[in-house]
């Protein structure tokens, strides 16, 4: 047998000399593999070399894979549902020769050319074979918020459909896909960011102190409760029994377990949620109660105070002997997180765009995609300074990220998308600190309203750093870029300096 290359090296299945590794061009009968029986062993004999490079691709990609229990019409099937699919079997199949047709169940997007090389006697068959290059291979939003057009060359197929006379013209060329997604090898510059759904204004608890003038004494008396207990027969000895759990306890364990009953009966919110925070502040109350209003009988052990009636007449005493100190609080804005998913990444990242995009160093993204017709220019220029900037861990174009800031502008809630996240540089053990950069101007228009910039500086970024769950956060809008290089510094070095840039605008 000699291998003779094919006039069209794309579909050939010849390489030097000899037949390729992985075919490009593959026969099938596709009424008998779509029929469910065995194929006919005359097309078996046919297409015998193509299903052993297949079970051997399968063996290579599955070690210890057994495909002996492999029938070849579930081979052949698993190609053809595969054909132009990355990383499947039918990866690399550019050409399928199909006796009879493809069903419309064949749900290869990637067909270019149809050509029809048998008689057709049915216009819906002639339909049916045109479907198959109809499925959509991307479903990228262009500049105009419409699909690009996607053509399929179709010859030998007597199909018609509004018929014209008017010369058809060649579609202009668009622009090719840019795949954009979250490299692995650059997973060390990850940024995260809180999910944030809205705001709440908490009113943190007063704090307490010790009032030693108001505060209650106590005189602890075993007599007036008892602690131990005396059993006897009608003849015999008598027997006592000591309740162990008052003797030989250390101070700093009654203080506690009186502190804990004074939250548990005295220190409950209002819909009866315990506030355990409020317990070591209590703790200090506790102890200068017990040391200088408790006075003990002769023979009363200090852990009489564990017993029930005691316990809870301390805790009466100890929250008498608590001042309170309403004027002191402040109203405190934190962040109201989704419930189940409250935290993002750059890690999910991966779409498709035929915008113009730039390649990136610093960021776990592969790509920048420039807003606007033709690219934004002031996102280039912000994207080109954290490249260089000696103070930028890593950046990201905040595009299909997820990352949405809530505000509300006449009465109406509204998601403000701003475009980077920066991350600073930090020293082991130092706190992350991530700046949110907004590049108005240029080719947007108009640029971020009033109640998007308030909203990030006063109210997101403020509720987040009071959360300190997610480090330092800042927000700089960058509104000429005869200044930007210096607005950005500015900013840097105020979130370094932990200055409160949050809640006024950047100088």
């Amino acid at each position: 047998t000699v291998v003779v290359p094919g006039a069209l090296p794309l579909f050939s299945n010849e390489e030097a000399g000899g037949w390729s590794a992985r075919p490009k061009t593959v026969l099938v009968d596709s009424t008998q593999l779509e029929s469910g029986e065995a194929m006919s062993a005359e097309f078996k004999a046919i297409a015998a070399r193509e299903i052993e490079e297949f079970k051997a691709e399968l063996r290579q990609r599955f070690p210890g894979r057994d495909t002996d229990d492999l029938t070849d019409e579930a081979l052949l099937r698993e190609v053809m549902n595969t054909v132009g699919k990355p990383g499947k079997l039918g990866e690399q199949v550019r050409c399928v020769v199909s006796v009879s047709m493809l069903t419309e169940g064949w749900d290869a997007n990637t067909v270019t050319h149809i050509l029809g090389i048998r008689p057709f006697r049915s216009q819906l068959l002639c339909e049916q074979v045109v479907g198959r290059g109809l499925r959509r291979r991307s479903y990228v939003v262009g500049d105009d918020g419409r699909f690009a057009p996607e053509y399929a060359e179709v010859y030998g197929v007597p199909f018609a459909f509004m018929p014209s006379d008017r010369p058809v013209t060649d579609p202009p060329l668009a622009r090719p896909g840019q795949e954009v997604r979250a490299l692995d090898e650059r997973s060390d510059l990850r940024i995260t960011f809180p999910l944030v759904e809205g705001y709440r204004v908490e009113i943190p608890d007063e704090p307490v102190e010790f009032d030693h003038e108001h505060a209650r004494p106590l005189h602890v008396d075993r007599d007036r409760l008892a602690t131990w207990t005396q059993t006897a027969g009608l003849v015999g000895g008598v027997d006592e029994q000591q309740l162990e759990s008052v003797l030989d306890v250390r101070p700093q364990q009654v203080a506690y377990e009186v502190a804990a009953e004074v939250v548990r009966r005295k220190m409950t919110a209002h819909d009866g949620v315990i506030r355990p925070w409020l317990f070591p502040a209590l703790i200090d109350v506790t102890r200068r109660w017990l040391d200088e209003k408790v006075t003990f009988a002769d023979d009363t052990p200090l852990g009489s105070l564990r017993l029930a009636q005691f316990k809870a007449q301390a805790a009466e005493a100890v929250f008498d002997a608590v001042v309170r100190l309403p004027d002191a609080r402040t109203p405190v804005v934190l962040p109201i997180l989704r419930r189940f998913d409250g935290e993002g990444s750059t890690d999910d990242v991966f779409f498709v765009t035929r915008k113009a995009a730039i390649d990136t160093t610093k960021s776990h993204v592969s790509h920048v995609v420039l807003d606007g017709v033709g690219g934004n220019t002031w996102e280039e220029i912000i994207a080109l300074r954290c490249e260089l900037h000696d103070k930028v861990a890593a950046y990201v174009k905040n595009d299909h990220l997820g990352f949405e800031i809530p505000y509300t502008h006449k009465g109406r809630s509204h998601r403000y998308v701003p475009d980077f996240l920066v991350r600073l540089v930090a020293e082991p053990g130092d706190v992350v600190r991530t700046l949110i950069v907004e590049v108005s101007g240029g080719q947007k228009s108009p640029g971020p309203t009033a109640a998007k910039a308030a909203t990030a500086r006063d109210h997101w970024c403020t509720a987040v750093n009071n959360h300190g769950g997610f480090g330092r956060w800042g927000y700089v809008e960058i509104d000429t870029m005869e200044n930007a290089a210096a607005r950005l510094d500015v900013a840097i070095d105020a979130l370094y300096a932990d200055e409160p840039i949050i809640g006024q605008p950047v100088a």
